[in-house]
Parts: structure tokens; C-alpha cells; sequence
């Protein structure tokens, strides 16, 4: 049932196009294990190796703060509507900050977003797929627009407030690196 393979198929990449969430998996090399829900058009496949993401503004920065010590992450995309299907894209990441060129350069591949954090840039090294069949069936209703109504609110001087209360250290006391700080 499960297939494991070097880099995304086409098809594969297809099939992440669509989705519209995706699972984000972490860790550093102790302390707590991190998987975060993503969605929002902040995905893309920029190679059959290479994946970033966007990381908007949120209760926490465990992402970033493992990726400092423990540079691999799972990404992990379920088929919640047509035939069955699991894909994990396995890799190591870092997190790119505004003001490097490479969020130069990437950022313009997403819609504008308030709160956006970090860009996460990952080397795909396995790709995994696996039947699905147990992951049940759900439509789509549509996005949630509270995060950017709540960043928007904020706005850029409210978002780095929030940065310094709440996202400078991880759940286990790890620093984030977040922007300016």
C-alpha cells in the first residue's frame, strides 16, 4: 500500500495544490514534539525537492525554535475528499527571516498576508505515500478570516508586540529567533 520515493511526482505535486490543509511535524532533539495544522494558501512547491511554506503569526513559534537545533521536519497532506490518500514529504528546513534574500524572493510567491512570520525552506528527501482509507470524508467550507482580521487589527507594530510576549521562547524554553528579537 505505502510507496516511498526520491522526490515529488507530478502528480503528487498536483495533489498538494489542492489540498487545503497540510500538517507540519517538529522536534528538537528533547522536550515536546510539535505538529501544527496549516492552510491558507501558504504552501508551494517550488522544485520536486524543495517546498516552502509560509509561517504566519500564532500562539506559538515551535517550529522555528526546533528548526534551530534539529533541522528535520514531516509535512503531511490527507485526501479528506475523493480517493484515499496520505502523503508525507520528509526533509530538513530552516527558517528564512524578512530582510534575507530569500524572503525577497519567495514571499512574492504567496498573497500578500498580515503577521507573516518566516518562511520555512524545505529539502525534500522522501516522499511517502500511503492508502488513507481510514481518514474520513469532509467538505471544504471555506477559509477562517479571523487570523488576518486579527493581525490586520494589530498591524505591524502590534504583531512585533505580540512577537516579543509570545513568540520569543518555545513551549520548553527555546529561543525562536523571531524577527528582531
Amino acid at each position: 500500500m505505502g510507496k516511498r520515493f526520491k522526490s515529488i511526482e507530478e502528480g503528487q505535486r498536483e495533489f498538494i495544490r489542492r489540498q487545503k490543509i497540510y500538517f507540519v511535524a517538529t522536534a528538537a532533539c528533547d522536550g515536546r514534539v510539535n505538529v501544527s495544522p496549516k492552510g491558507m494558501d501558504t504552501l508551494r512547491v517550488l522544485s520536486a525537492n524543495r517546498v516552502v511554506w509560509l509561517n504566519l503569526t500564532g500562539s506559538g513559534n515551535e517550529t522555528a525554535a526546533h528548526l534551530l537545533q534539529n533541522d528535520r521536519m514531516t509535512l503531511m497532506f490527507c485526501a479528506f475528499e475523493g480517493d484515499p490518500l496520505i502523503l508525507r514529504l520528509y526533509g530538513r528546513a530552516r527558517a528564512v527571516y524578512p530582510g534575507e534574500a530569500a524572503w525577497d524572493e519567495w514571499i512574492r510567491e504567496f498573497p500578500a498576508m498580515p503577521g507573516a512570520r518566516q518562511l520555512m525552506d524545505m529539502h525534500v528527501d522522501l516522499v511517502q505515500t500511503s492508502c488513507g482509507m481510514g481518514v474520513p470524508l469532509f467538505d471544504f467550507a471555506g477559509e477562517r478570516d479571523g487570523l488576518k482580521r486579527w493581525a490586520e487589527k494589530r498591524g505591524p507594530q502590534g504583531i512585533e508586540e505580540y512577537w516579543r510576549e509570545h513568540n520569543r521562547l518555545s513551549l520548553d524554553g527555546r529561543p525562536t529567533k523571531v524577527p528582531g528579537y
